[in-house]
């Protein structure tokens, strides 16, 4: 996991270089093939192909049951909130709202992740707490802000259904009691792995199409990596990698930052990583409003402007950040198609809602 001690004198050394960069756009633009050759240093290609998943072979039947699981609000205490009640896969994976609103009306601490290609990232959440997709998808289904349920009331709920438990034997073979929680969580994690966005105009581009991008593009591009905004936002999912403190140069006022909301210090309890946040991924930037922790910014653009000055020090003009607002709109990929499951009939032992009552 990639930390910002060491890269924070070099953001600053980069910034102090800005008052060139403003001369990018008017000078003569490097070649799309000696562009591509720098961005493949910092980037890589979405696979076409469902990536492997450490621990946890990807199967079509461990698929079929998390995509279930995925959209079934049962495994909430409510039976109203699923997964796909904040993630939403028609709506870029999130819910675009500031933050989720969950069980009881309550209001979620942070913005809602993508789920979108979230099996690149190295870690999940803001704060990076669960090391991966199976460990992700047991923390909202626990947390009393979101959907309030418990591992023995999942089990039950799920024990209750016999089309479940025969998904389950047939997802995971051999087992003498498949039906557990953590097994809930790896057929989750096995579907989300799938959901991977190839063939983004980006991507087309760093595969050898010349003329996929506009010169705008193309410019905004170059002044992503030649600024520094590359400096943690690499990597195929263009973030998602390391953790940064909001604010390197300067901190946005608290109604970006909130104050009570330390970031990664409440994972680690390490003084210096106050207001520490993972680098967020970029991919399909534009279905995911709106931006930051908070949820506080609704403006792509606006967006752009911030990070420039709270983590390079740097008042970008209005054509570079046009320019590189342009470059983060060829980051949105195929969306993948998914057909939303019947579920399994509740029986007569499915435990009945709880009431819609914060705890």
């Amino acid at each position: 996991m990639k930390s910002y001690r060491g890269l924070v004198g070099s953001l600053v050394s980069i910034a102090a270089m800005l008052g060139v960069a403003g001369n990018v756009l008017a000078a003569e633009p490097p070649s799309p093939s000696d562009l591509r050759k720098t961005a493949l240093e910092h980037f890589e290609v979405i696979p076409s192909m469902v990536p492997a998943v450490k621990g946890n072979a990807v199967t079509r039947e461990k698929v079929e049951l998390g995509k279930m699981l995925f959209f079934d609000p049962r495994l909430s205490a409510s039976a109203l909130i699923s997964c796909n009640t904040c993630h939403n896969l028609g709506m870029g994976g999130d819910d675009n709202l500031e933050t989720s609103i969950g069980h009881g009306w309550q209001k979620g601490p942070r913005n809602a992740p993508t789920v979108l290609n979230a099996v690149f990232n190295e870690a999940q959440f803001w704060d990076g707490r669960a090391e991966d997709l199976k460990a992700q998808a047991k923390g909202p289904v626990q947390a009393g802000v979101e959907m309030a349920s418990t591992p023995e009331r999942v089990v039950e709920v799920l024990k209750s259904m016999g089309d479940y438990v025969q998904k389950f034997v047939h997802a995971f073979p051999g087992e003498s009691d498949p039906v557990t929680f953590d097994n809930m969580a790896k057929a989750i994690e096995a579907f989300e792995a799938t959901l991977i966005t190839p063939a983004s105009r980006f991507d087309q581009f760093l595969e050898g199409n010349d003329a996929i991008l506009t010169k705008t593009e193309m410019a905004g591009l170059e002044l992503f990596i030649d600024t520094g905004c590359a400096s943690c936002h690499n990597g195929v999912n263009v973030g998602g990698t390391g953790y940064y403190p909001f604010g390197v140069v300067e901190q946005p006022g608290a109604e970006i930052l909130p104050p009570d909301d330390k970031g990664r210090f409440a994972v680690t309890q390490t003084a210096t990583d106050d207001y520490v946040f993972r680098a967020g991924p970029l991919r399909n930037i534009e279905l995911t409003a709106p931006y930051f922790h908070s949820g506080k910014v609704w403006d792509l653009e606006q967006a752009v402007a911030i990070m420039g000055s709270s983590q390079l020090g740097a008042e970008l003009d209005n054509s570079q950040i046009k320019a590189i607002t342009a470059f983060l709109m060829t980051l949105t990929g195929e969306a993948p198609r998914v057909e939303y499951p019947i579920l399994p009939v509740s029986s007569k032992t499915t435990p009945k809602p709880a009431a819609m009552v914060a705890n």
